[in-house]
């Protein structure tokens, strides 16, 4: 009965008692900001990053890969660097395959004013993207560095910024995201056409699309009429290429923000890389170039404020063709069946030798003129070393839709 008593009056007294307040309260220290610099943008949004390995002096090129779920280096750039390689029983998985890794353990990547140490990095064949990009891939950062840091991209003035993890101070004007993470963070968007579907998906800032959207999902959740017009493509993904369909979509939303008539690529997911029915595909890095963004991986969130991009139209164009540099050249090698490009006369092997009156040889600036010019294209090739001028109508994928 005495112990009884004693509990009532001290839990009385507690009730009496004014709001306690901790003595000691542990408060993360502001974010430093620990280096910034330049990165360089390919089509479809691809963040390009300049850095090295270890102590050796070449500057390799990175491709920045929110989709990436560790970091990796091209099989050729390990040959060249002479970096040990050991075999494991960990397999990468891909738009196009499926494959077991080897790994170059413990080493150190090097950034403009920030070394990286203890990265184990695993090794894959980037051939196929340094030909669609038109310059060596030698990897791809991803999750194993972004864990680490609080990374701001700008967009507008094309420069990344790193911090360390803590309070962050964010600017004015934009929406913080709270997307589920796992090695990937995996957002909530909406898509609206034939119905209005609210789904998850991969934030791939290593995707130079806009939505990427399983065949699954597509069916089940008939977001598409039946007979709505779908243009067969093709891309470039972990394991080669991936024929695809392409259409448009009436509207999407990403938080509060709206965008009408988006390209929307839909893929036969054999491999299961988006997680159906978990996922529905995912967000490419030609939707989130449009904002300037901070991935905040240590607090599990991403803020995103629009930029000068924001408004940009997106890409509407349909060529058919598949366009390669290889050995120095800029080839056509795939040719769609029915497309703009098979009806021009292309054939697999020429080489493009200008587009409207432009010389460069630049693959990068081909491709965009491709995707700026609705209407005819003038196009000088080379086949069995006689020049040949075609007239290419590139096709609105706007229309019958």
């Amino acid at each position: 009965m005495k112990r009884l008593t004693i509990a009532i009056l001290l839990i009385g007294l507690f009730c009496a008692l004014p709001p306690a307040h901790a003595q000691e309260e542990f408060i993360m220290p502001e974010a430093k900001l620990l280096t910034r610099f330049p990165f360089t943008q390919l089509s479809g949004g691809i963040v390009l990053l300049r850095a090295q390995i270890d102590n050796h002096a070449d500057t390799l090129n990175f491709v920045f890969d929110t989709g990436s779920g560790g970091i990796s280096l091209d099989s050729l750039t390990v040959e060249y660097l002479g970096l040990k390689k050991e075999l494991s029983d960990k397999t990468i998985r891909g738009i196009a395959g499926i494959k077991l890794v080897e790994f170059a353990y413990n080493h150190t990547l090097k950034l403009p004013g920030l070394q990286v140490d203890k990265l184990d990095f695993h090794i894959n064949d980037y051939d196929l993207l340094t030909s669609v990009y038109g310059l060596k891939i030698d990897g791809i950062i991803g999750f194993s560095f972004l864990r680490r840091f609080i990374v701001h991209l700008d967009y507008d003035k094309q420069v990344m910024e790193v911090y360390s993890p803590g309070r962050f101070r964010y600017p004015k004007g934009g929406y913080m995201l709270h997307p589920d993470f796992s090695t990937l963070p995996l957002q909530a968007a909406t898509i609206e056409d034939e119905r209005v579907i609210n789904a998850r998906f991969i934030f791939d800032t290593g995707a130079g699309l806009t939505f990427l959207l399983s065949k699954e999902f597509v069916q089940d959740s008939a977001v598409f009429k039946r007979k709505r017009k779908f243009y067969p493509t093709q891309a470039e993904g972990l394991g080669g290429k991936k024929m695809m369909d392409i259409t448009v979509a009436k509207e999407i939303k990403l938080g509060p923000y709206k965008f009408r008539n988006v390209p929307i690529h839909i893929f036969d997911d054999e491999y299961n890389v988006t997680s159906y029915p978990l996922l529905g595909g995912l967000i490419g890095n030609d939707v989130m170039r449009r904002f300037n963004v901070i991935l905040n991986y240590p607090d599990r969130s991403i803020y995103i404020k629009p930029n000068n991009h924001f408004p940009e139209s997106f890409d509407y164009s349909y060529t058919g063709l598949g366009i390669y540099l290889i050995n120095g050249e800029i080839r056509v090698i795939d040719i769609i069946k029915g497309s703009p490009g098979d009806k021009a006369g292309f054939q697999p092997g020429d080489i493009i030798f200008s587009v409207e009156n432009n010389y460069t040889k630049n693959i990068q600036t081909y491709k965009t003129l491709f995707q700026n010019s609705i209407g005819k294209v003038r196009v000088i090739i080379f086949r069995e070393q006689k020049p040949l001028v075609l007239t290419m109508v590139i096709k609105d994928i706007r229309r019958n839709r």
